[in-house]
Order: structure tokens, then C-alpha cells, then sequence
């Protein structure tokens, strides 16, 4: 006798949200907006809109694939074990088909209503995030981070692309910075979940080199993150405004790394020094994009 699997109740909009990574979402708009209106050119207002929105869902669908890809390491993570997949409130076919849905239809949207260079920067972002980063390094190297952090900075290309159709020295720049960003501001978040990382088999670099290592390519990264950051400005392409805020903020940030760069820990740590690291790294990357749009407007 054949015992039928159970079926799962239907997804409603909340899953199909969730599976969208709406904080990640959040930080993917926000610098792809600001790639947008740091260029010298004025976009159409419904034109820009359609640009950001393709953005948005173009990360959605990254996320969803991700999660689909990834269903079985988020199970056994606390920290994503309440995921709509893990958690058993959708199937994977749902999500693999949402997901592919969501980011062919924002390539074919950014490309019939902005233009063909900020579709194809879109297309690229959201194939390398699933097929080189999710697929292919988060479960064999420790370098997932390294290489898979283009996939996060993506979007001021976009942006930039999206007005303008080309793409220069300034919005490569702010793919630098996010680039450059991504291993201290996760490697921060990696030291201090490192269990989830090590019951889930993948080779993040504090499961693998271990802390101290970890610690030292924080503040190495930290380092060259500061030097894109405020390349902007002894380059011509921003001004004093930027300056003084990229200065002040990176230099707070450098603080912060060197702490953590610099400490040991003991089994009953609290580790809340990466844990102030990781939230400062989040408010630090918005406020210098931030910075640069207001120099820009200034000027």
C-alpha cells in the first residue's frame, strides 16, 4: 500500500515575499537608485521608476533561486530554518518557477523600457548570483564571499546604465566599493554564526581557516574598502561633501574592523563586537551612497 505524500498548504503572498529577501531587496534598490542619480544626466521619472523596479525584482528573483537552490542547507540552519520552504509552506517547484518567472521577466522589461546595456548588467547580475555564487562557490571555497560579493554590486552599474546607457570610471568605482564591502560587513556576520555555517557543511572561511584568519582578512579587506571609498573624491568625480562623510564614516567603520580585526574570543563570547560591526557595515554602505547623490546634487 502506497502512503500519498501530504500536501502543503497553499503559499499566499507572504511566502512568495519572503522568498524575495526583502532586507537584502532593500540595500540592492537603494544603491541601484543611487547609481542612477549620481549621473550627470536627467532620466524621465516613469522611465527611472521602471529601471528601479526591474532592480527590485531582479534581486527578488535571485533570492527566490537561492532559497530554492538552498532549501535543504536552510533547514538546518537556525537562522534560516523559518524560511517558506524549510519551514514546509511551500514546495520547491513553486519556487523555482517564481523565481525564474520574476527574473526573466525583469530582463525583458528593463530591456523593452530602459535599454539593452542596463538589461544585459541585469541579466549577468542575476546569473551570477545563482549560477557562480549560489550553485557553484558557496558550497566548495571559502572564497564564496570574495568572488560571489559581484553579485551584490551589480546595481549601481545598472543604475547608472539605466540613465545613461554606458557605463565609466564612477559607476565601476561603487561596484568597487560594494565589491569590497561584502567580506568584512559578512565575514563579520559569519564569526558570529559560524555553528549554522558548519552544521550546514558550508565552507565559510571561519569554518574553515578559522577565526583568526577570518579576522585578519576583515581588516585587509577593510583597508582596500576604504581606499575605493574615498577614491571618488581626489579623482574629481565627487566632491567635498562626499569627501568629509566618506572620511568620517570610513574612518568610524576602520575603527570598528580593527576591533574586531585584532580581538580573541572565549567560548561564552557574546561577540558583540562583529555583531556591532555587521549593523554598522549595513547604515555605513547606505549613508556613503547617500553621500554621494547629495554631493552630486549639490554641485
Amino acid at each position: 500500500m502506497t502512503i500519498a505524500a501530504p500536501l502543503l498548504p497553499p503559499a499566499d503572498w507572504r511566502d512568495f515575499l519572503a522568498l524575495t529577501k526583502p532586507r537584502v531587496m532593500s540595500l540592492v534598490v537603494f544603491t541601484g537608485l543611487c547609481g542612477m542619480l549620481a549621473t550627470p544626466v536627467h532620466i524621465h521619472p516613469v522611465i527611472g521608476f521602471t529601471a528601479i523596479l526591474c532592480i527590485a525584482l531582479g534581486a527578488g528573483a535571485a533570492g527566490a533561486l537561492n532559497q530554492w537552490y538552498e532549501a535543504d542547507i536552510d533547514r538546518v540552519m537556525r537562522r534560516t530554518m523559518k524560511r517558506p520552504l524549510p519551514a514546509g509552506r511551500m514546495d520547491r517547484q513553486s519556487a523555482l518557477h517564481f523565481g525564474v518567472g520574476l527574473g526573466a521577466f525583469s530582463v525583458i522589461l528593463m530591456g523593452l523600457a530602459v535599454n539593452i546595456v542596463a538589461a544585459a548588467i541585469l541579466a549577468v547580475s542575476i546569473l551570477f548570483y545563482v549560477l557562480v555564487y549560489t550553485v557553484w562557490l558557496k558550497p566548495r571555497t571559502p572564497q564564496n564571499i570574495v568572488i560571489g560579493g559581484a553579485a551584490g554590486a551589480f546595481p549601481p552599474l545598472i543604475g547608472w546604465a539605466a540613465a545613461t546607457g554606458d557605463v565609466t570610471l564612477l559607476p565601476i568605482l561603487l561596484f568597487a566599493i560594494v565589491f569590497l564591502w561584502t567580506p568584512p560587513h559578512f565575514w563579520a556576520l559569519a564569526l558570529f554564526v559560524e555553528t549554522d555555517y558548519a552544521n550546514a557543511g558550508v565552507p565559510m572561511l571561519p569554518v574553515v581557516a578559522g577565526e583568526r584568519v577570518t579576522r585578519h582578512q576583515i581588516g585587509l579587506y577593510t583597508i582596500a574598502m576604504a581606499a575605493a571609498v574615498v577614491a571618488p573624491w581626489p579623482l574629481g568625480l565627487a566632491g567635498p561633501v562626499y569627501g568629509g562623510i566618506a572620511l568620517a564614516t570610513t574612518a568610524w567603520f576602520g575603527w570598528l574592523a580593527r576591533i574586531v580585526a585584532t580581538r580573541t574570543t572565549q567560548p561564552d563570547d557574546s561577540m558583540r563586537p562583529e555583531k556591532r560591526l555587521f549593523k554598522y557595515s549595513i547604515l555605513y554602505l547606505f549613508i556613503v551612497f547617500a553621500a554621494l547623490v547629495v554631493d552630486r546634487w549639490i554641485a
